[in-house]
């Protein structure tokens, strides 16, 4: 797979994928990450990347002409599965569209800035629209690299344990269940005891229960959801 990220921000980017597991999957060549700093696209003699809105009002929209350049360019060299562009009015990112984007081969990932990006942009490039919340950041480079993140570890060899990601919550529209490790009593307060008995089936059975309760008790919706599928 590769992620292309074009930013007015790269170095705010770069540190995600500089650690831990996202570092692994680049080093076993599973994943490439590669960020784009759109200010190097920009024909202003500053490398000004954004301009006073049409119509009047506060803050700056970002122009269509960098962001053109770039993606005509990166469209040039291979063609992408996604183009998507980081917004709170975009859908709201779950499991399910991380596991879809996973099974892609190349996407894009444009992350704003400012009052927000010309339209014209959204309305002729931009394939994909997400959100990570009902909440409004200082630009796209963070949920660009929660988006990358929940993607890159549900790639085949990324994680130590290609059945971990299976596990995670959200995966069947259950909250993950408890987990415990050594020590087996700490001060008192101990591990269930079905969980040392052995028992590969019960314990899957409890860690099922476990994981309807939570989800009950926390996000009774998303029980809803798997009523209606």
């Amino acid at each position: 797979m590769r992620i292309d990220i074009i930013t007015v921000l790269p170095e705010l980017v770069e540190s995600p994928f500089s650690a831990s597991i996202l570092k692994r999957a680049q080093e076993k060549g599973l994943v490439e990450i590669h960020l784009h700093n759109l200010r190097d696209y920009s024909e202003k003699k500053f490398k000004q990347v954004d301009d006073y809105a049409y119509g009047g009002g506060a803050g700056m929209v970002m122009s269509i002409v960098p962001f053109s350049k770039c993606i005509e360019q990166l469209k040039s060299e291979r063609s992408y599965d996604e183009i998507i562009f980081m917004t709170p009015d975009g859908v709201r990112l779950n499991q399910q569209i991380a596991n879809n984007l996973s099974l892609k081969g190349n996407i894009m990932i444009l992350a704003g800035h400012y009052k927000g990006i010309d339209q014209r942009i959204r309305d002729h490039y931009v394939t994909l629209e997400i959100s990570i919340g009902d909440y409004v950041l200082s630009g796209g480079e963070l949920p660009a690299a929660v988006l990358s993140d929940a993607i890159i570890r549900l790639l085949p060899g990324v994680l130590n344990d290609e059945t971990s990601a299976l596990s995670d919550s959200f995966q069947d529209n259950l909250l993950a269940p408890p987990v415990y490790t050594r020590p087996a009593d700490f001060k008192g307060l101990k591990v269930p005891e079905i969980l040392r008995s052995g028992d590969d089936k019960k314990i899957e059975e409890w860690r099922h229960e476990q994981a309807m309760e939570r989800t009950l008790a926390r996000r009774p919706d998303l029980l809803k959801n798997n009523s209606s599928e």
